[in-house]
């Protein structure tokens, strides 16, 4: 059995920067064991999997427009949300298989998420706002970043906010030291090459540093649009690759715009 592969980098300025992720379409869905399988072999922050299979559970479709059900994979584990690696799909799509349309829509581990493609070739990502609360910083984790936390948030990820942007660049995690988390942790700061500036970290779920992380984007532009006091930012995640993202927060979504840039188009040979 034969499946398409294609890596494809989300959120790249240039080429060779961005978040890499593996784009499989499957004509239905194979065994989760395979899957975690597949994604472990493509060892990319994430793969996703996507059928045109609905299940009962995602209702009738958004729209009129080509619709999905989405799944992603690290490679240790299923994840409930990926920003990159569905921008990543959606440029797959838009260009092989829908060239005529605008939007696709993917019923996902988070509901329903769409894509749109715009006249310049830039993909926006409409992901939910994911709320945060001020805590107390972990003083484990915060030793374990190597950085000094001016305050800390927690949510889908824990969040700890420093003083610059150097300050981002320079930590130097010790994995091995960090304290259980709800799923990784995000070294934030105001920016000086854009209005705020991530790295973020998830060795839990098989991610240690994650090169340009959309989902966690959904968590900090509500608190750099509080703290800033607008709601359209401009973001730069400071991994080695490194990416950059145009965000908005509209009510309880949050945009993301970013290009995306394929790498390769293969095929993977399946074992009977």
């Amino acid at each position: 059995m034969e499946v398409l592969l294609h890596q494809i980098d989300a959120f790249a300025d240039a080429p060779f920067s961005g978040n890499p992720a593996a784009v499989m379409p499957l004509s239905s869905w194979l065994p989760d064991s395979l899957l975690q399988h597949l994604a472990e072999e493509n060892n990319l922050a994430e793969t996703a999997f996507y059928t045109a299979e609905l299940p009962p559970e995602a209702g009738a479709p958004p729209g009129d427009w080509p619709a999905f059900h989405l799944r992603w994979f690290t490679p240790a584990v299923e994840v409930d949300m990926c920003g990159h690696a569905t921008v990543a799909s959606a440029a797959q799509i838009l260009e092989d298989m829908h060239p005529g349309a605008d939007r696709v829509s993917f019923f996902t581990r988070s509901g329903w998420l769409h894509v749109d493609r715009t006249d310049d070739d830039e993909f926006v990502l409409d992901l939910p706002a994911v709320p945060a609360t001020e805590v107390t910083p972990d003083v484990v984790l915060v030793a374990a970043l190597g950085v000094h936390a001016v305050r800390a948030y927690t949510g889908t990820d824990v969040v700890i906010v420093v003083g610059s942007e150097q300050e981002v660049r320079d930590a130097a995690p010790i994995f091995t030291a960090f304290p259980p988390l709800p799923r990784g942790a995000i070294v934030t700061a105001r920016g000086e090459s854009a209005d705020f500036v991530s790295r973020f970290f998830a060795p839990g779920v098989g991610v240690p540093e994650d090169p340009v992380t959309g989902s966690a984007h959904a968590q900090l532009v509500p608190l750099w649009a509080r703290e800033l006091g607008r709601t359209e930012l401009t973001a730069r995640q400071l991994s080695r690759r490194g990416g950059s993202l145009r965000c908005e927060l509209v009510g309880d979504r949050v945009l993301l715009v970013g290009r995306c840039r394929r790498y390769l188009d293969g095929v993977v040979q399946l074992p009977d």
